[in-house]
């Protein structure tokens, strides 16, 4: 009996002492366990997760062109439609040239014009030089018609006086006295005559020096090229051919025609807005993230970016181009009042840009508006 009762102290003895053995192994596993899970994680964090901020407050932006009319006139032809894609110089929109093409026929008319009048005015300084010329050979003639008309009234005094000197003796008649008194009257008035004529013939030769002057300032320091109506001619000209230039309207850059609103037989002004351009080649995004997400964000740093349009499964890759000069808030139609008694701190977000690898973009193209999210690797730079 007594042995029976020393076995049944050892059983009861080694069992408590059995399963406390298995508690502490279980436990030693389980915390062995939790450590590993808990390196792993570690591991696993500061690989993707650490240095790393994101957000998918992102959206594909970019610098679109908005096509407009540059002259007015009715649409002959639309040679694009929505969701085309078009190089830079394609040809979008034909407008009616017909109100164009004669205005370059009427500039070129007034081109000839202006040219031909400086052709004759050019042709008048030569004319008025000849005039003075002249002028001058009807000066000369009519100091020898005065020299002619002194010679002739000294002859006349010369014989009136000495038919007066005769005239007592009774030498010379009445008559013959008369007719000479006559002929020095004749003398002396053809000598005032030939005086008048000189006054006159210098009168006439300055007014022919004066259209001289003027003549020469029409075409002095010029040519046919620089006189100032034949340049405004040619600028009109210019100007006219331009007009008709503008009437094909072609694309400023690559991209995709959107929000088309232009029809054939519709008259546009000029100004009026036909359609967008979307560069989705140069493409980019926006990403807003918290303020306090962005305190070790810099220009240059990588950024890994996914698209609900494409799922998961490819990865976009851009960098860090900068900041907005202000938070989303700020510039917001009606901007948020905060100076007021019951003012709660809202964390704002500063939009980001982010450019994408254009090789990326050219394999899985993005349209505007499209939603992102983006990863910002803060360890770099």
């Amino acid at each position: 009996m007594a042995d029976a009762a020393s076995t049944f102290d050892d059983v009861e003895t080694t069992a408590p002492t059995t399963d406390s053995g298995r508690r502490k192994r279980l436990l030693t596993i389980i915390m062995i366990i939790v450590l590993v899970a808990a390196a792993v994680w570690g591991i696993w964090y500061f690989v993707t997760q650490a240095g790393r901020v994101e957000t998918d407050n992102a959206y594909v932006g970019a610098d679109v062109a908005q096509v407009t009319a540059l002259v007015s006139g009715p649409v002959a032809e639309v040679r694009v439609s929505g969701t085309q894609t078009v190089k830079k110089g394609d040809v979008l929109v034909v407008l009616d040239d017909a109100d164009a093409r004669v205005d370059v026929a009427t500039a070129e008319a007034a081109l000839v014009q202006a040219q031909q009048k400086f052709g004759q005015a050019a042709a008048q300084v030569g004319s008025a030089r000849a005039k003075l010329a002249s002028r001058g050979a009807d000066i000369a003639q009519a100091r020898a018609r005065l020299a002619e008309a002194n010679a002739g009234l000294e002859r006349a005094r010369v014989e009136l006086a000495r038919r007066e000197a005769l005239a007592g003796s009774g030498a010379v008649s009445g008559d013959e006295l008369s007719a000479a008194r006559a002929a020095y009257a004749t003398a002396r008035a053809s000598r005032d005559l030939a005086a008048a004529g000189i006054v006159s013939a210098q009168a006439t030769s300055a007014s022919a020096d004066s259209d001289v002057a003027a003549s020469e300032a029409l075409v002095r320091g010029t040519d046919i090229a620089t006189a100032p109506d034949v340049a405004a001619s040619r600028a009109r000209l210019a100007g006219a051919r331009l007009g008709l230039a503008r009437t094909v309207i072609r694309a400023p850059i690559d991209g995709v025609v959107t929000n088309r609103q232009v029809q054939v037989g519709q008259r546009i002004a000029a100004g009026a807005p036909i359609m967008t351009l979307v560069p989705v080649a140069s493409a980019y995004v926006d990403a807003n993230f918290k303020e306090s997400q962005l305190r070790g964000v810099k220009p240059g740093q990588r950024v890994k970016l996914t698209s609900d349009y494409y799922g998961g499964s490819v990865v976009f890759h851009g960098s860090v181009v900068g900041f907005s000069g202000g938070t989303g808030a700020a510039f917001a139609l009606i901007p948020a009042q905060n100076a007021t008694g019951n003012w709660v701190k809202v964390v704002q977000r500063l939009p980001t840009r982010i450019a994408l690898d254009p090789y990326e973009l050219r394999m899985h193209p993005l349209r505007v508006g499209l939603s992102m999210t983006a990863t910002i690797d803060t360890r770099g730079n």
